[in-house]
């Protein structure tokens, strides 16, 4: 009686992944000035097709032994028992002894040796659900479920490297920023490169009210991140006023202590337009630090980044503003390709071009709609008819997306009025500027040229009937 052949692959743990991950971007900073290797280059250092990489990638496909030997050794590292599993056709998992050609085996039927399997083949099952965690906040360092949006990355990789920079990276909320912001911030660490990450909700109502105390609680934290006592009893004067005193306390003290450049992000900027009698100030700080940096070599070891979603509650003469400055980033949906890499990446291999166009029609290519749509796709949780379905619900998937949304909406009846004009509409309309932008800043709108249309047919429905009732 002939037995059946059992077709068998490989493929990645996380931790295997998450190994080749930072060996890509070792080499990506060492030989290509920090740009982006697309699946193409990768392809051809490896000598694989780039179809297998994405087989590769998606932790759910098989890919023969060969090719991850291949994917390692182009990156010099050495292939280890917990960096893959063996599949065949039955999804059974086994340990396999090819790292080595010619290494002795043991007899697979010893009880020792069916233990550690068990224990093993556990463990590596438990890493990769650890990948499919419900997608909120940002997408963590190691995770294959970040995706890219060239050339974004490759440009500020590039711009962190310049003296004095200034960063500005501005998108509407769940788009992508403090994602954005983790990987800028691990590059920076690569290069040796010192990081301060703030969050400006962090600063509690008292700082924000009084300009003095602000300067002095930013320069703690600055000088705590880094390192260094503050030493405010010698290093800070009082007598020169805060502007002045802060600016010194950088430059003489901090900066001059550190041998290395230091990436000062200042995420959630819009914090201070709730404060305009300070913000007006300490934004015209922030633009002094940055025109110093043209000169002072101190200064030149300052990298800023500032994070928002709109710039728009005040108004600033342009000389004192930081937001005509630098480098402006800003984040946009994903595009079908990008969507299709994603799904591929949870493992809905079954997905065909009318399901995602069913999906995007739905949501857009919002980065956490989508990420949630397929995580309980994946999940199989729901199909894709009752994902629909339930969008529009107060219990559907979105709800929490949905009421942050109309939470801004009702704080702000004019604006709100004034979407549902855009929401009634057959067609895009032209609004005034001003309105324009608080939408578009919100998300909740897209543009064709000067005309305005909901951002989705979610919006378009559920915020339709939501403000019927309060508008």
């Amino acid at each position: 009686m002939s037995k059946t052949k059992r077709k068998r692959g490989v493929v990645l743990t996380s931790i295997g992944l998450k190994r080749l991950q930072s060996a890509i971007l070792s080499v990506e900073i060492a030989e290509n000035k920090g740009e982006h290797l697309s699946l193409e280059k990768l392809s051809s250092r490896i000598d694989v097709s780039t179809k297998t990489l994405s087989r590769l990638w998606s932790l759910s496909e098989r890919v023969d032994q060969k090719t991850v030997k291949l994917c390692f050794s182009a990156f010099k590292l050495e292939l280890h028992s917990e960096d893959y599993t063996i599949l065949n056709e039955a999804n059974e998992a086994e340990t396999s002894e090819f790292l080595s050609v010619g290494s002795n085996t043991e007899d697979s039927s010893q009880p020792s040796e069916f233990t550690s399997f068990v224990e093993e083949h556990h463990e590596q099952t438990e890493q990769i659900k650890k990948l499919w965690l419900y997608p909120d906040g940002p997408v963590p360092l190691n995770s294959p479920f970040y995706i890219e949006r060239p050339p974004l990355e490759r440009k500020v990789y590039r711009e962190v490297t310049q003296s004095g920079c200034v960063i500005r990276i501005k998108a509407p909320k769940q788009m992508g920023k403090s994602s954005l912001v983790l990987r800028l911030c691990a590059f920076a660490q690569k290069q040796g490169y010192q990081t301060v990450n703030l969050n400006c909700c962090q600063f509690d109502s008292e700082c924000l009210t009084d300009l003095k105390k602000l300067l002095r609680r930013l320069c703690w934290q600055i000088a705590t991140e880094l390192g260094i006592e503050p030493n405010f009893k010698e290093k800070w004067n009082e007598e020169i006023g805060y502007n002045l005193s802060s600016s010194f306390y950088l430059q003489n003290y901090l900066l001059s202590h550190c041998q290395s450049p230091v990436v000062l992000v200042l995420t959630e900027i819009d914090r201070f337009f709730e404060y305009p009698h300070i913000c007006k100030e300490f934004f015209a700080l922030l633009r002094s630090w940055c025109e110093e940096a043209r000169h002072n070599p101190n200064w030149q070891k300052l990298r800023l980044v500032i994070v928002y979603s709109t710039e728009e509650y005040i108004s600033m003469d342009i000389n004192f503003s930081p937001f005509n400055i630098g480098l402006p980033i800003r984040l946009n949906e994903f595009t079908q390709p990008q969507v299709e890499d994603l799904a591929m990446r949870y493992g809905l291999n079954s997905f065909e071009a009318k399901n995602f166009a069913q999906l995007m029609s739905l949501v857009g290519g919002h980065p956490a709609l989508i990420q949630i749509s397929l995580y309980y796709l994946c999940s199989q949780e729901m199909t894709l008819q009752e994902l629909i379905q339930n969008a529009l619900t107060n219990g559907g998937i979105y709800r929490y997306h949905l009421w942050r949304q109309l939470i801004k909406l009702q704080e702000n009846p004019r604006l709100a009025k004034t979407y549902t004009e855009v929401l009634a509409a057959n067609q895009g309309i032209s609004l005034n500027s001003i309105e324009a932008y608080k939408l578009e800043s919100l998300g909740l709108i897209r543009l064709e040229g000067d005309l305005v249309l909901p951002r989705c047919e979610l919006y378009r429905t559920y915020f339709a009937k939501q403000l019927s009732t309060i508008v």
